[in-house]
């Protein structure tokens, strides 16, 4: 990519534009998670239909994902960026239109791919940005995903309560999105491809060091599939617990990852991410531990409380780690977020399962287990702390992009 000079100040504005991105992108997951009963009532298909069709995201985002690379060459990372985000949050409008299985498999096709594209892209930018700073930011700025994904949950909650049509909900949250998100993107860094820098191609399978990387990831994310499609469950299941409290502890586990996300820069920066990971799985742990032996409600909560604290900053990680391990950035993200977004796929069908054929603590002995690969393996995502050039002074000015 092209450079020229930018200054701290050009650097922190690109940081929270992008961190608005975040924000906009969790903000349509969450508007439209909170929404799937009305989305199934209105497509008329059964708990076993709709399961295969939110399936259909995540193929999606596999397929589409390696293509974001290709789109940043052509257009560059501004244009690119702003495109990709417009198409993910006007896709939010699709799903609720769908009058039946066929059109709904589709729609959720198109809205994962959206999503996984618009999430190369993001995340890509945010490396950039990370590496010019010379600090993690990573863990803030999915933290400040989670942050739009529970204010998208809470606007969803509300219009639920009230009974809004979620065909005019979403059309409302999808212009209010799609406005912000073209708006900040005006403020992120225009990164050009050079004229001898050759075009990544369409499809590739990515590099070894992201399949490390993302079997890390994938850890992570199976515990935290887990936990929020399933901690209610077990609370009501195994301990007797009211549907509320049960609900409560996933509300908590989601809370725990977002504030843990939000302040995890400052970790990262102290003890560096191999360090972090490895503190991070011994608490995710300790956390499973205390879910498969309890038998309080308050001691179950606690695990999962700690579950969360423990995997919140490891996929921000996965993608810095991912976005430093190679010559192409884009197909390393790429490759990691294809596998994060398959083990989010497979863990709640896969803790079901297993459920089914023994209990909800067997499974979450799986979870525990998986937990000990974090601080197993946490040495594939030293590329994370690779020396990365600083900022200095508000008068000093850098090799980089220019907004």
């Amino acid at each position: 990519m092209g450079a020229v000079l930018y200054d701290r100040h050009e650097v922190k504005r690109a940081r929270y534009a992008v961190a608005a991105v975040f924000a906009v992108h969790g903000a349509v997951t969450g508007s439209f998670a909170t929404r799937v009963p009305w989305i199934q009532d209105h497509a008329g298909v059964s708990a076993g239909q709709l399961g295969l069709a939110l399936a259909f995201p995540a193929l999606g985002a596999s397929l589409a994902m390696p293509l974001a690379g290709r789109i940043t060459h052509r257009f560059g990372a501004r244009a690119a960026l702003r495109g990709l985000i417009s198409l993910w949050t006007l896709a939010l409008v699709l799903p609720a239109l769908s009058p039946n299985l066929p059109t709904l498999c589709l729609a959720l096709f198109v809205y994962g791919a959206t999503a996984g594209m618009g999430d190369v892209a993001m995340n890509a930018l945010g490396v950039e940005i990370e590496n010019r700073l010379g600090k993690s930011i990573m863990s803030g700025l999915h933290g400040m995903w989670s942050a739009g994904a529970l204010i998208g949950a809470a606007g969803g909650t509300l219009a639920a309560h009230l009974g809004s049509d979620a065909r005019v909900h979403h059309a409302l949250a999808s212009v209010t999105l799609t406005l912000i998100g073209a708006y900040v993107c005006r403020w992120v860094f225009d990164l050009q491809p050079t004229e001898d820098e050759e075009a990544p191609p369409r499809f590739a399978l990515p590099p070894k060091s992201a399949l490390l990387i993302g079997a890390v990831g994938f850890c992570a994310v199976f515990a935290e599939g887990a936990s929020l499609d399933w901690s209610a469950v077990y609370l009501r299941d195994e301990l007797g617990t009211s549907d509320g409290l049960a609900a409560a502890s996933t509300t908590g586990f989601m809370l725990t990852m977002a504030l843990a996300r939000l302040v995890g820069d400052a970790v990262v920066n102290r003890f560096g991410s191999v360090r972090t990971v490895r503190m991070g799985g011994v608490l995710a742990v300790f956390g499973g531990l205390l879910i498969v032996v309890a038998e309080h409600p308050a001691t179950a909560m606690a695990g999962f409380a700690l579950l969360g604290l423990g995997i919140a900053v490891v996929v921000p990680l996965c993608f810095a780690a991912a976005g430093r391990s190679g010559p192409n950035p884009s197909q390393a993200i790429a490759g990691v977020a294809t596998i994060t977004y398959t083990s989010g796929l497979v863990a709640p069908s896969a803790i079901g399962t297993l459920a089914q054929a023994t209990s909800l603590v067997v499974s979450f002995g799986l979870v525990t287990v998986l937990s000990c690969g974090l601080a197993g393996f946490a040495g594939v995502l030293r590329t994370a702390d690779r020396e990365r050039p600083k900022v200095g002074t508000p008068s000093e000015a850098v090799p980089g992009p220019r907004p």
